[in-house]
C-alpha cells in the first residue's frame, strides 16, 4: 500500500467485483479506491479526521463505520469527484462501545462490536443488523451473537476475551468469516452464526489484520496495517 494507506483498516468490493478495492484508514475521513496491484490510488473526502474502522458497499452506497458506533453513508459515484457532498451521518446508531467490523450482504448491513459496554467478551460477542435504503438512510433491523466460549474451546483455551476487527461472508459457501487482530484469529461460522472453525494467525504474516473482504469468486482478501518498518498491505488467498 501507498503511504496514505499505511493504517488501512477496512476494505470492500462493490458486488464482489475485484477490479476495484475500496478502503479507508483510521485517521482521515477519506474513502480510497484502486485496482489490485496498482500504485495509483484515488481518494475522496467524506468527513473530518476521526477513528474510522471499516467500509461496506451496498445499493450503490458506501457506508463507513467509525469506532464510536457512528455510520456515514454517501452515493458511491461521488467518490470519483474527490469531494463527497451528499453525506448522511448516523451518530452513535450502535449501542455504546468500540466497533471495527462492518459488512454488507443480502441487502443488510452487519456491524460487530469489538468491545461493548456491559458485555462479557469472555462469553459472547454482539453484532447488529441494519437496513440501508436507496437514499442512504439506515435503520435498525436486528441483532446476533457469537459464542466466544466455543471459539476458546476450538483453540484449546479455557478463556478467551474476543475482540473482532472485521467480518465478511463468503458468497460461495455462505459462511461468515470473523477476523480478530488482537487475538490473531480467523473464525468461520455458518449463516446462523454458529462457530465452526477457528484458526490462529501468524504474527509474521499478519502484522495487524484489520480488514477483510471476499470477491464474487470466493477469494479472500485480508488487509494489514503497517508500522514504521513495514508498509500496509492486502493479502490474497485463492478459493480452492
Amino acid at each position: 500500500m501507498t503511504s496514505d494507506l499505511l493504517e488501512i483498516s477496512g476494505i470492500a468490493f462493490n458486488n464482489g467485483d475485484n477490479s476495484t478495492i475500496y478502503a479507508e484508514q483510521d485517521e482521515e475521513g477519506k474513502i480510497f479506491y484502486f485496482r489490485p496491484g496498482d500504485s495509483k490510488v484515488g481518494q475522496a473526502n467524506f468527513g473530518k479526521a476521526g477513528d474510522y474502522e471499516d467500509v461496506a458497499i451496498l445499493n450503490n452506497q458506501a457506508v463507513i463505520l467509525r469506532s464510536d458506533g457512528s455510520l456515514f453513508s454517501f452515493p458511491l459515484a461521488e467518490d470519483k469527484a474527490g469531494q463527497v457532498k451528499s453525506v448522511k451521518e448516523f451518530k452513535k446508531i450502535l449501542p455504546p462501545g468500540e466497533y471495527e467490523g462492518l459488512h454488507a450482504d443480502g441487502g443488510k448491513l452487519y456491524a460487530l462490536c469489538k468491545q461493548c459496554a456491559g458485555k462479557d467478551h469472555n462469553k459472547e460477542c454482539n453484532g447488529y443488523i441494519f437496513n440501508l435504503a436507496a437514499d442512504g438512510n439506515i435503520t435498525q433491523s436486528g441483532a446476533f451473537t457469537i459464542d466466544v466460549q466455543k471459539i476458546a474451546s476450538l483453540i484449546g483455551k479455557m478463556k478467551l476475551k474476543f475482540h473482532p476487527s472485521a467480518l465478511a461472508k463468503n458468497p460461495l459457501t455462505r459462511q461468515w468469516y470473523v477476523l480478530s487482530s488482537v487475538n490473531k484469529l480467523l473464525v468461520v461460522l455458518d449463516e446462523q452464526w454458529n462457530v465452526l472453525q477457528a484458526y490462529p494467525l501468524s504474527g509474521k504474516v499478519f502484522l495487524q489484520p484489520e480488514g477483510m473482504a471476499f470477491d464474487k469468486q470466493g477469494n479472500l482478501y485480508i488487509s494489514n496495517e503497517g508500522d514504521k518498518i513495514t508498509n500496509g498491505n492486502i493479502l490474497l488467498f485463492k478459493y480452492k
